[in-house]
């Protein structure tokens, strides 16, 4: 689709890690961004969206909201199925009454993590928390919806600027303490919301439609990133390795879940930058950090 002038509705747009980071993406590919919040419209109520979108008519539907506290789905149910898993549907169905396409974000936490090698979209889910069930569940209603301007973007340890995150606690807490210990047995790929952004952006400029995995190249164990981030920005700090079993959580988190970005190189011609690079950009830049 043409991004050029393109009136772009963005869910989560107006406080969402994400969303924050497309509503830059698309300002500056020269599209009129409208970042929406609970607000404005409030995804539990499609009705409200529907008002919102009969009065501003935009060109595209971007849902970056979400039920995204791992643990505290474990608990909290019916809220995590309500977000993730009822309301993807529901918003693809309003997309489709106006012809416009629409994209919806996933996780790698539909995946139990139990490949050795980098996951496909091909892949079927096979979740281990109530998290990535709720958010499997949002992409088969979405596949079985069957509408054909639908694009999913699977995504994975999102950082970035705008919000709190794990990057952004891990250089936190190493302000406060000489020793942080942090899982090494969690294997995954980092994710900067701003090249998400850019990339989704790609991806509808070609069209791009159906299932992708989006990544920074390249992968880490959690105490990989959080040891890189605290040496990047200079703290006085050592970051040590421990196993998953010394860090216990409510919720199962996949031992593995690096996502192979190689149907997106294939669509777009380009390879996402290693998330050291984007990492760098993050603690240097963004925050300020570091010599």
């Amino acid at each position: 689709m043409r991004i050029q002038d393109a009136r772009v509705a963005i869910l989560g747009g107006r406080t969402g890690l994400l969303g924050q980071a497309l509503t830059k993406a698309f300002d500056q590919a020269g599209a009129q961004a409208f970042p929406l919040s609970r607000q404005d419209c409030d995804v539990l109520d499609p009705m409200s969206v529907e008002v919102w979108l009969d009065k501003n008519d935009p060109d595209l539907l971007i849902n970056a909201t979400g039920y995204t506290q791992v643990d505290l789905a474990e608990d909290e149910p019916e809220m995590a199925f309500a977000l993730n898993g009822t309301v993807p549907p529901l918003l693809a169905t309003l997309a489709a009454r106006r012809a416009i396409p629409f994209v919806h974000y996933s996780t790698d936490f539909v995946f139990n993590g139990l490949k050795k090698t980098p996951y496909t979209e091909y892949d079927e889910p096979c979740a281990s928390s109530v998290y990535g069930i709720s958010k499997a569940d949002g992409e088969r209603g979405l596949l079985k919806l069957g509408y054909k301007r639908t694009l999913i973007i699977r995504i994975s340890w999102l950082f970035g600027p705008g919000r709190t995150n794990f990057v952004k606690k891990i250089l936190g807490l190493a302000d406060v303490h000489k020793k942080l210990t942090v899982v090494n047995d969690q294997i995954g790929s980092p994710s900067y919301a701003p090249d998400i952004a850019d990339n989704t952006v790609k991806l509808l400029e070609k069209d791009a439609a159906g299932l992708f995995h989006l990544a920074n190249s390249g992968h880490t164990s959690w105490h990989g990133l959080a040891n890189t981030a605290v040496m990047m920005a200079n703290k006085n700090c050592i970051v040590s390795p421990i196993p998953t079993t010394a860090y216990p959580t409510k919720a199962t988190r996949p031992h593995y879940s690096v996502l192979d970005l190689s149907k997106f190189t294939r669509t777009t011609g380009l390879t996402p930058r290693p998330w050291e690079d984007a990492l760098k950009q993050y603690v240097m830049g963004d925050l300020g950090l570091g010599a």
